[in-house]
Formats: structure tokens, sequence, C-alpha cells
């Protein structure tokens, strides 16, 4: 699916950057069993991180048999949207991968007219998500939110946090190219089945070399942080769920495949009661970052958890999709 960014005003001090039109790909599952036969009890779409796209095939299969039609949706610059010139996963602003979302949720509504929607994002989707619930709230355009380990701060001090944005809102405007950091991703490197990992995606969509981080969209992401923290009034029900602990990104760090090593879960543990009224936080012992890619037992608890809670919460909506009484 292919989206003009209507809802992005563009930075005056930067020139726009020639390239290919930004291009959203929508991963469509068609259910068997129940969901063929028409017993769907509601849509699910997965929103993916930095340095990701959709390939988790195991997710789509337990949502499937949880009795949901099963969307993903790769973004503008990131995974099957990539195009030749296109900086991956580069954005200046977080409405422009929310317009995307926007894009999806129209999509799968349309395919599946009635049923609730159920948006899950990880990571940096998983800030883009709660801050676009948020700007609909009004709409009601999404009746369950689930956040894996989102992106809700840096993992760094206080002092270089506080640093970091002052320099990114000087360099941001002027530089947004510029790359603050690039290293590899020994979480990603694990992941890998050709690296002894568990799992199977194309190392060049999820890089185990990982992606450079810009100037201009650490910027984006510092000004989302800092609207999230403030506090968003999300007008649907909101789960946060996240690894018991953290720990360092490292190949020699003995708990790589039992901790997050990305973000800081007492970060979002902290700041996730702020995405609105309604926020259930799930803590995942021996949980990595993305908890769909854990080991046997912290997925399966995940997913079952997850999968429940969805059920308790949209159970009660009607083919509608809609909650009684008046919206707010």
């Amino acid at each position: 699916m292919r989206d003009a960014d209507a809802d992005a005003d563009p930075d005056p001090l930067v020139a726009p950057e020639p390239g290919p039109p930004p291009v959203a790909t929508l991963v469509r599952r068609v259910p068997v069993g129940a969901g063929a036969a028409g017993g769907l009890r509601g849509v699910f779409l997965h929103v993916h991180g930095y340095n990701d796209y959709f390939f988790q095939d195991h997710l789509a299969r337990a949502v499937e048999d949880a009795g949901y039609a099963f969307f993903a949706v790769d973004l503008r610059a990131a995974g099957r949207s990539l195009r030749p010139g296109q900086v991956p996963h580069f954005v200046e602003d977080l409405r422009e991968p929310a317009t995307d979302l926007s894009v999806a949720v129209a999509a799968v509504r349309g395919l599946h007219p009635g049923l609730p929607v159920a948006v899950h994002a990880h990571s940096t989707g998983g800030l883009v998500a709660p801050l676009w619930a948020h700007a609909h709230r009004r709409q009601r355009l999404v009746d369950a939110l689930v956040l894996d380990s989102p992106f809700l701060d840096l993992n760094s001090s206080w002092l270089n946090r506080t640093i970091a944005t002052r320099v990114l809102d000087a360099v941001g405007p002027w530089s947004p190219l510029a790359v603050l950091s690039a290293a590899p991703s020994a979480y990603a490197t694990h992941l890998l089945a050709a690296n002894g990992g568990r799992w199977e995606f194309d190392p060049t969509l999820k890089r185990p070399d990982g992606v450079p981080v810009r100037a201009g969209w650490l910027r984006a992401v510092r000004q989302g942080q800092a609207r999230f923290a403030r506090g968003l009034d999300v007008a649907c029900p909101v789960l946060v769920a996240h690894s018991a602990t953290s720990g360092p990104d490292d190949l020699a760090n003995p708990l790589l495949d039992e901790q997050d090593t990305v973000l800081d879960v007492e970060q979002i543990a902290r700041l996730a009661p702020r995405a609105g009224p309604d926020v259930t936080i799930r803590s995942i012992e021996g949980g990595v970052h993305d908890l769909t890619l854990s080991a046997d037992g912290p997925r399966e608890a995940y997913l079952s958890s997850m999968l429940t809670w969805l059920d308790d919460r949209l159970g009660h909506l009607g083919r509608s999709g809609r909650r009684p009484g008046p919206s707010r």
C-alpha cells in the first residue's frame, strides 16, 4: 500500500531529500478452521521496531489459533518496504510511520468490517502506536493496544539523556543524516539461526551488524518520548509487557537469552502508566527484547498472557467492534 505523508509538517529548516515515494507493505495471513468459517473474534495487526520487519510466523500461527485474523505491516523504509535510495528506517517525524499505521488499520477494517482490531507493537513501533492512538482517540481507530517492550526512553543515565536531547535539537534539523552511533547488535546476532540462534530471518532486513542511528531519527524519537512522558489519553485498553530484567548487549553476557539487552525495563515499567487510564503491565521472566522471540517458556508465557488479556478486553465487543455507551 502506498500513502502520501499528509499528517507530517515538514521542518522548514530541512530541505527535502529526493527519493522514491514512501511505501508500506501489509502482510496478510489468511485464517483457516474457525476463522475461515466466519467465527473470527477480531483482527490482530503487528507493528515491528527499529532494525526489524515481520518474520515471526509463530506469532501469526498463535494468533490465528486463538481465532484472530492476522496481519503485519512493514513500515516505510523498513523490511519489504525498503526501496533503493532510501535510508533504512529513517524518518524525521514519528507521524510518518503513524500515517502508515492509519492506512494499515483502515485496510484491515475494510477486509473485516465489524470486528474489533488490536494493534500489537514492538520497541520503536511500541512508541509510535500509543502516540498514534492518542492522536486518534476520538475516532477510536483501535480497540486494544499491546506494547511489546516499547521504546519509551533512552537506555542511558538521566544526564546523558538530557545532554543527548539538547545536542539533537541543535544538530538534528541541520544534519539529520549524521550518524550518531553504529555498532553490531549482539541481540540480533544471537537470535539468528545461522549463528546458532533459534530464529530464521533475512539478515539484510534485520541486520546483526546493526543499522546506524542518525540524528534526525533519534530527534524524532526523543520528541515522541517527551510527548509520551507528559502523559497520553489512549482511549482503548493498553497492555504493556517487558522482560523482568535488562542486561548488556554483549555476546559475552551469559544472560543474553534471558534479558532485554536493548532497553531498560525499569524505565518501561515506570513510564507505561502514562499511556492512558486503562493500562495493564506484565513482566515476563526470562524474556528477551522482543518477547515473541524469547526461549520456549517465556515466549509461551507471553503469548498466553497476551491472548488471554485480549480475549478479556475484546470479548465484550459485539460484531460492530464498538463498546456500549458514549464515546470519549
